[in-house]
């Protein structure tokens, strides 16, 4: 959907990871050797990012103000065994995480998430609010209160059922 666009930086791996499940059709790339192969994952490494993956989504939906889908377990918990290293550039001084195991997702997921804190952008990567979709969508709204991944799907059925509801 040309509405689903990429979110910035390191946050657009973890979109696609929420994303490598749609709910509506139960599809899941990480059933397929491409898919993970787009994560840098083994096929023993699949049920580990499920587990990421869905907390990831219940981080999602509580930065769009809803409740959890499920019951997972706390991504801080999931994040702690993924360390990550400060790097400081010679030349400027700049500074960034890296992970500390750049082929391990947990720690590249740490280090989107620190990227993302630092730029004040963490809050924006949101869970649409329909049932059958939970997409992870970046809210790009002024005022950050975005609530569907794409106006012309989600966000009109959901206006429909209210119409049809009156």
């Amino acid at each position: 959907m040309s509405e689903r666009v990429p979110a910035p930086g390191g946050l657009a791996l973890i979109q696609s990871l929420v994303n490598s499940l749609d709910i509506e059709t139960g599809a899941d790339a990480l059933d397929t050797a491409e898919g993970r192969a787009r994560f840098g994952l083994g096929e023993s490494e699949a049920r580990d990012a499920r587990e990421l993956r869905e907390s990831l989504r219940v981080a999602c939906l509580a930065h769009a103000g809803h409740p959890a889908h499920r019951q997972v377990r706390l991504l801080d918990e999931l994040l702690a065994s993924a360390p990550l290293v400060v790097t400081v550039a010679a030349g400027d001084g700049s500074a960034a995480f890296r992970p500390a195991d750049p082929s391990a997702l947990a720690s590249r997921v740490a280090a989107a998430v620190a990227e993302s804190l630092t730029a004040g952008t963490w809050l924006r990567l949101k869970a649409c609010e329909a049932p059958d979709c939970h997409w992870a969508y970046y809210d790009r709204s002024p005022a950050g209160r975005g609530r569907w991944c794409s106006m012309s799907v989600c966000g009109a059925r959901a206006k429909m059922r209210r119409y049809r509801a009156k």
